[in-house]
């Protein structure tokens, strides 16, 4: 019998996981959808939910528990300015978990955490250019290197 439930520990060791929830978490709130096994999906939305929680009320202290806990200021500058306006009005449940089938490899089951009313273009953030963008990029180019 666990008497206390304490938390999941993915099998790995405590600097493992907290490295791999903290770069999840980083990776959640820049493209606002990741895909991932169950597992961590569930691990990770409670972290993500007080997250949004500590954004929301826009303290020197909470800035400094944000980049603390992500170790990334672009990311808690996003939270703090983009995520917690969206959810300004909600009380919580700011992410959702949706099954998304098993993987091939190892049937591991997956599945995809999201923000709730999340951003669509979010996902395109290092998307590369298209071909039609780098042709008038190559156009622009040529005279500089011609006249050189």
């Amino acid at each position: 019998m666990r008497h206390k439930f304490g938390y999941k520990k993915l099998n790995r060791t405590s600097e493992h996981r907290k490295a791999l929830i903290k770069n999840m978490l980083n990776s959640l709130v820049k493209y606002e959808q990741i895909t991932t096994t169950l597992p961590k999906a569930k691990v990770l939305k409670p972290q993500a939910d007080k997250l949004i929680t500590l954004g929301k009320k826009d303290t020197l202290q909470n800035t400094r528990t944000l980049i603390s806990k992500l170790q990334d200021e672009a990311s808690a500058s996003k939270i703090r300015k983009t995520l917690s306006k969206r959810y300004q009005n909600r009380k919580g449940g700011y992410t959702r978990i949706i099954k998304a089938g098993f993987r091939y490899g190892d049937n591991a089951p997956m599945a995809v955490i999201e923000f709730v009313d999340r951003d669509i273009e979010a996902k395109k953030v290092d998307k590369k250019k298209t071909e039609k963008a780098k042709a008038t990029d190559k156009k622009v180019e040529a005279p500089k290197e011609a006249t050189a």
